[in-house]
């Protein structure tokens, strides 16, 4: 792996290195901002409104960042939000550590660190195709994928509770202190200058929302980009609302223990782990036009399938293969974006791909809890592999009416 990172150059090693802390930061909040919320309040509802909010927040700002990327450097927009979100957990760590707590705090900051995750994220996705050649861009894709799956899923959850468990305010300072270390290091890539006058740049001295509205309709003229970010939608309604019900599914179905519960996520994750190895050696054999739509119906076949079993072994090799699956067309959809879009307009489009995903996510977890009470807990994952099944159909016909993607991206298969 080093020499496959050293391939690639000193300045995606330090993206890659930033984004790596920035993950683990990620990691360790995942569990210790609700275990922080659980030391104010046992409300239930009141701990479920961090989610919502943070939540909220990102989707009511996703658009207008978006523009504000094609707009300035991009370096700092890596930088800045990082170190900003940095110092708002160690203020909030110190706050706590003085007897200052409060509930109304710990929304505002979740909140802010929101709005800052989502302008460092779209900034390094839109940076990437300036350090890497375009035909690596699905290594670098999956290099950065690796370290967020091991940062996220194996790391930063057990570091997030024993830390926890020393105090109530070290979760969030090392949480503040992993963001503002990611910022640090982003400073170590060349500055990203925009262009004044780039063909579909965002004006500097025109509207945030007419520049938006502008960004929405090139989209709108590239059947394939909208087509894939109708179906990440699609597939994140899927997603929501079979992982909303998952504990209950594995508890009360598979009959398996909380201890069981979770072998069964750290299986699963494990196929996204192989995934982000294996995906730029598949796309150089199989090409765009077969792995994307491949790795749909892979997502329908463990889906479809997990309706079906009851058996938990089975289950956590099936989300294995759904968590493949999702690795695989991250990967490949955010190159394919790198690639197509112009640079010009890659802050607007990461920003409505992530706009219809979010979306995507509240409209899954709003359907989850009545599909499940009126069809079952295994009903929800019947749909979504209805859901994946169209899907695939959908990219499979998108790709292939898309007479130009070979010369596009010069791709052989």
């Amino acid at each position: 792996m080093f020499h496959s990172m050293s391939s690639l150059g000193r300045d995606f090693r330090w993206l890659w290195s930033g984004n790596a802390a920035g993950n683990l930061g990620d990691g360790v909040a995942f569990v210790a901002i609700p275990l922080v919320a659980t030391s104010l309040t046992t409300n239930p509802t009141a701990i479920a409104g961090l989610a919502l909010t943070y939540s909220a927040a990102r989707m009511l700002l996703v658009v207008p960042v978006g523009v504000v990327v094609d707009r300035v450097d991009r370096r700092l927009l890596m930088w800045l939000p990082n170190v900003l979100r940095g110092l708002i957990l160690l203020a909030l760590s110190l706050a706590f550590a003085v007897g200052l707590e409060s509930l109304l705090l710990l929304y505002a900051a979740f909140a802010l660190v929101g709005v800052m995750e989502i302008a460092a994220d779209n900034a390094a996705i839109s940076v990437l195709p300036d350090l890497v050649e375009p035909d690596d861009l699905d290594r670098a894709n999956g290099r950065i994928a690796t370290a967020q799956l091991v940062a996220d899923e194996f790391v930063g959850p057990p570091l997030g509770g024993f830390l926890f468990a020393l105090a109530v305010a070290t979760p969030l300072a090392a949480t503040g202190a992993l963001y503002a270390a990611a910022g640090l290091m982003f400073l170590a890539i060349p500055r990203q200058t925009r262009p004044l006058a780039a063909p579909g740049a965002a004006g500097k001295g025109a509207s945030i929302w007419r520049d938006a509205a502008a960004g929405a309709a090139w989209i709108r003229g590239e059947p394939l980009l909208r087509g894939l970010a109708i179906t990440g939608g699609l597939a994140s309604v899927a997603y929501m609302m079979t992982f909303s019900i998952i504990v209950l599914y594995a508890t009360e179905t598979l009959g398996v223990t909380p201890v069981g519960y979770g072998w069964i996520l750290a299986v699963s994750s494990l196929g996204g782990l192989l995934a982000s190895f294996s995906t730029a050696r598949m796309r150089r054999v199989l090409g765009y036009r077969r792995l994307v739509p491949s790795a749909l119906a892979l997502g329908a076949i463990t889906m479809l399938g997990i309706f079906l079993t009851a058996n938990p072994y089975l289950a956590a090799l099936l989300l294995a293969g759904y968590i493949f699956h999702v690795t695989v067309w991250n990967i490949c959809v955010v190159s394919l974006r790198q690639r197509l879009v112009p640079d010009a307009m890659r802050g607007r489009q990461n920003s409505l791909f992530k706009l219809s995903g979010l979306t995507g996510l509240v409209v899954g977890a709003g359907l989850a809890g009545p599909v499940a009470s009126v069809g079952g807990l295994a009903a929800p994952f019947g749909i979504a592999g209805l859901v994946f099944t169209g899907c695939a159909a959908y990219t499979a016909w998108l790709l292939k009416i898309e007479p130009e993607l070979s010369s596009r991206l010069a791709e052989e298969p």
